[in-house]
C-alpha cells in the first residue's frame, strides 16, 4: 500500500536531515510522526519513527546528565583600585613594561608569543595600588580566543604597540579591529557616539608606544598621529630607561575613573595611609557599603573633613564625596 506522504511530512524531513543538534532533530522526528498520514501503508514508517524518538530521547538525557567539562578561567580577580589590561600586537614589550611598573617577573623574551596566560602585577601610584594584567599577544595568525574574556573583564586597556616595528600605525589599527570585532569599544576622555545594541564592553583606552629607546622611534612617533584617525590618546615611553614610565602610572590610574576617600574612627586620628577607591561622584552611603557590606544598611550619619564647608560637617548617606575626602562613619 503506498503511503502517499504529504507535504508537510516531506518538509520536516528535509529540515531533519538538515538538522545539526540533537534537540533539533528530535522537534524534526516529532513533526514528522504528527503529519505522517496515519494507514496500514505507513506502520512500519511510524514504528522507525518512534524508535527513532526514543532513541533520541535518550541521548539527550545522558548528555544532560553527564558530568560538563569545565574549560579553565583565565579571568583574574580584580584587586587593588582596579584592573587595567595590557593588550597588544606580539614583541611590543608588554612583558617588559609589566615589569618595570610592578614587582612582577613576567617572561621577558626577543620573540614573539612568550606570554601564554595572563601575568598579573600591583603598581603602586602614590598611596594606591592598580592591578596590571598582562595579555597574550593579539595576533590575527595566533591568539586564544579568551584573551577577549580578559579584556573584557578588565576596567580600563592600555593598547601596547612597539614603535621600533615596520608599521606601528598598523598595529593600533590591526589591534582596534580585533577588539571592535569581539565587541569591545576603547574610548577616550568620553564615552560618546558609542552604539550600545553593538557594543559588548565599553570603557576607557589609550595606546602606549613603547621602545622610545630605539634609534628613529621618535620620527615613527610624529608620524602616528597622521596614519591613523583614533580618538584614543598616545604616551610614548620606555619599559627599558624608564622614560615616561611616571607619566603612564598617573594615565593608567586616571583611566579607572576612581577617587581616594579616607576613614577615622570615631574620636581617633584618620588613617591617612591605606584610602579606599570608590567611583567618582560616589556618596556616603556608597563607600559605607565598600567599606563593610553591613555599614549601608547601619548607617546613621557621617561626618566630613575636605571638601565640606567646614572641617567635621555632618552629613547624610546622598553627601557626594570628593577625592582626598575623610570621613567619619555612625553607625
Amino acid at each position: 500500500m503506498p503511503a502517499n506522504l504529504t507535504p508537510e511530512y516531506m518538509t520536516a524531513e528535509k529540515l531533519y536531515r538538515e538538522a545539526k543538534e540533537p534537540e533539533e532533530k528530535l522537534r524534526c522526528l516529532q513533526e514528522m510522526l504528527r503529519v505522517i498520514p496515519k494507514h496500514k501503508g505507513t506502520d512500519h514508517m511510524q514504528g522507525d519513527l518512534k524508535r527513532r524518538i526514543s532513541q533520541l530521547k535518550e541521548r539527550i538525557d545522558t548528555r544532560k546528565t553527564a558530568p560538563k567539562r569545565r574549560r579553565p578561567s583565565y579571568i583574574l580577580r580584580r584587586e587593588g583600585a582596579g584592573q587595567v589590561a595590557l593588550a597588544g600586537p606580539p614583541n611590543a614589550g608588554k612583558s617588559q613594561l609589566l615589569a618595570a611598573l610592578t614587582e612582577a617577573t613576567p617572561d621577558v623574551a626577543p620573540y614573539p608569543f612568550t606570554t601564554l596566560k595572563p601575568v598579573p602585577g600591583m603598581m603602586q601610584y602614590e598611596d594606591v595600588a592598580v592591578q596590571l594584567v598582562e595579555l597574550p599577544a593579539m595576533s590575527d595568525t595566533h591568539m586564544e580566543k579568551w584573551v577577549f574574556e580578559c579584556v573584557r573583564a578588565a576596567d580600563a586597556v592600555l593598547v601596547v604597540i612597539d614603535l621600533a616595528a615596520r608599521d606601528p600605525d598598523g598595529q593600533i589599527e590591526r589591534t582596534l579591529k580585533m577588539l571592535e570585532d569581539a565587541r569591545v569599544m576603547l574610548y577616550g576622555d568620553a564615552a560618546e557616539n558609542i552604539e550600545s545594541s553593538f557594543i559588548h564592553k565599553a570603557c576607557r583606552g589609550h595606546i602606549v608606544a613603547n621602545k622610545l629607546d630605539v634609534e628613529g622611534a621618535r620620527d615613527a612617533l610624529e608620524l602616528l598621529p597622521e596614519l591613523v584617525n583614533i580618538d584614543l590618546p598616545i604616551l610614548a615611553v620606555s619599559a627599558k630607561t624608564g622614560d615616561g614610565l611616571d607619566e603612564l602610572r598617573q594615565v593608567a590610574y586616571d583611566m579607572l575613573d576612581v577617587m581616594r576617600i579616607y576613614t577615622k574612627p570615631v574620636g581617633k586620628h584618620a588613617d591617612l595611609g591605606t584610602p579606599y577607591t570608590v567611583k567618582i561622584d560616589s556618596t556616603v552611603l556608597e563607600l559605607a557599603a565598600v567599606v563593610h557590606k553591613d555599614f549601608a544598611q547601619k548607617f546613621r550619619s557621617a561626618r566630613v573633613w575636605g571638601s565640606s564647608k567646614f572641617g567635621g560637617q555632618a552629613v547624610s548617606g546622598d553627601y557626594v564625596l570628593h577625592d582626598g575626602d575623610v570621613v567619619e562613619l555612625h553607625m
